[in-house]
């Protein structure tokens, strides 16, 4: 097979490599969305693999520690990228899961299931990162933004595995599935050639034009190895100084940490998490995992808008759009839920009304602020600090992921419709931000980006 993907070049060549990263995207989709699908089995006695049911703070440990686990894997791959390779990082991300999803398929207390997501997280922190940096540097820049939005589908055919995997298998089975994923990805990094840019930076000028050439990115040639010098002076202390003194790098790395962070506090991973807790609170007759099996089926539809899109409406537009709906979505849940609170009986006729609302809700955050911020990652950085801009952005990301889980999951039954009005009043908040400070990336090169950044 790597035969087969020598022979093939252009944008056939590109396309072929991001299908083999796409692969990653269904590891992250899967290990993210695990929570919603595997914590009803660990509350069901005669599913869970544990001696003891585990109480709720301990639930929320266990879905929320994955983004904990998500912050060092960033900073590792910041720093072995440029001196290994962009390669070796997305295998090493990939063995870091499949550990871990070996953790989780033979837990049998508390403290391994922490040690496993805590693991996977680190190795999904790794593969997104890679993934990120990896794609946007072998891309041509008229179809980027579209491969970079693509792994937004990924991502969520990752998460309606899962719930299918959920629905069907045992807790043991669900994680051995995850861990056949990562395996299949693993294999999948032997095959694709490493990146022009690490070329570059390895001084390797002949690696750099064959590379390019079965690319079909032959006009970039010039471009690149005119800016070699600046790559090769790089170092990792410079680098830093780089990212927060320049700049076009300290706007960007102010647009990608807002707008990352708006992604996750929009009550997204809340809902994914705690799925079956909202449709109790809802009092829906449909089994949690049948509800979230219908709601990726639908966010699938969202996230294959996306790439048709992004090229034509731009960026900013798919963003305001998708946080108007979602925004409009979590309005009308915390409605629901605030007649639910007062007795009306209104809602004894629309007991399917949450279900109908989070299709709306994740229909509208995959096509828009699900997605695009991670590709505005990729897009915006000079090169050489790309993989610690990324970092640094999805750690704020990450953490913010986990402050809103951990918070809401412990006490979004007490608080209920007020919870879905924050996360309302977030989405509003990333409509306005989105407007008036976001930069347009849509049909511009690197370089274009960073020249705009810097004025």
């Amino acid at each position: 097979m790597k035969h087969a993907l020598l022979k093939i070049t252009g944008k056939k060549r590109q396309v072929l490599i991001s299908s083999c990263m796409y692969i990653g995207q269904l590891v992250v989709g899967f290990t993210v969305g695990w929570s919603g699908s595997v914590l009803p089995k660990l509350q069901d006695s005669d599913q869970s693999p544990l001696s003891e049911l585990l109480s709720e703070a301990q639930l929320s440990l266990v879905a929320s520690l994955v983004y904990v686990g998500c912050i060092p894997g960033p900073y590792l791959v910041g720093w072995l990228s440029n001196i290994k390779g962009r390669k070796p990082c997305l295998f090493f991300g990939g063995v870091l899961v499949a550990i871990a999803y070996i953790i989780l398929a033979t837990s049998r207390n508390l403290a391994m299931l922490l040690c496993g997501r805590i693991l996977s997280g680190f190795g999904v922190g790794v593969i997104g990162v890679t993934n990120l940096v990896y794609i946007g540097e072998i891309a041509s820049t008229n179809i980027r933004g579209i491969l970079l939005t693509v792994m937004g589908i990924f991502h969520t055919s990752g998460a309606t595995l899962l719930y299918t995997a959920g629905h069907f298998l045992s807790y043991s089975g669900t994680n051995y599935v995850g861990l056949a994923l990562c395996v299949a990805f693993t294999l999948a990094t032997l095959l694709v050639p490493e990146s022009p840019i690490f070329h570059i930076l390895k001084g390797k000028d002949d690696a750099v034009i064959k590379s390019l050439h079965e690319l079909g990115r032959s006009e970039d040639i010039d471009k690149l190895l005119a800016a070699k010098k600046e790559f090769r002076d790089s170092t990792a202390t410079k680098d830093w100084i780089e990212l927060f003194s320049l700049r076009g790098n300290k706007k960007a790395l102010l647009i990608v940490i807002t707008i990352n962070v708006f992604q996750h506090c929009s009550g997204v991973m809340v809902v994914v998490f705690f799925a079956g807790k909202i449709f109790d609170m809802a009092g829906s007759e449909i089994e949690s995992n049948i509800s979230m099996l219908i709601i990726a089926a639908f966010q699938l539809t969202g996230s294959v808008i996306s790439p048709f899109l992004v090229e034509r409406s731009g960026r900013k537009v798919l963003i305001v759009v998708s946080s108007c709906i979602c925004s409009l979505a979590m309005f009308l849940l915390g409605l629901y839920f605030y007649l639910n609170q007062i007795g009306s009986t209104v809602i004894d006729g629309i007991k399917w009304f949450p279900l109908v609302i989070l299709i709306l809700f994740f229909i509208g955050y995959d096509f828009g602020l699900g997605i695009i911020p991670n590709a505005l990652i990729g897009e915006m950085f000079t090169t050489n600090v790309r993989s610690k801009g990324s970092a640094v952005a999805l750690s704020a990301s990450w953490l913010a992921g986990f402050l809103i889980t951990m918070i809401f999951g412990s006490v979004l039954a007490s608080i209920g419709h007020i919870a879905f009005w924050i996360f309302a009043l977030t989405c509003l908040g990333a409509v306005f931000f989105t407007i008036f400070f976001v930069v347009e990336t849509k049909g511009k090169s690197l370089l274009e980006i960073q020249d705009i950044l810097s004025k």
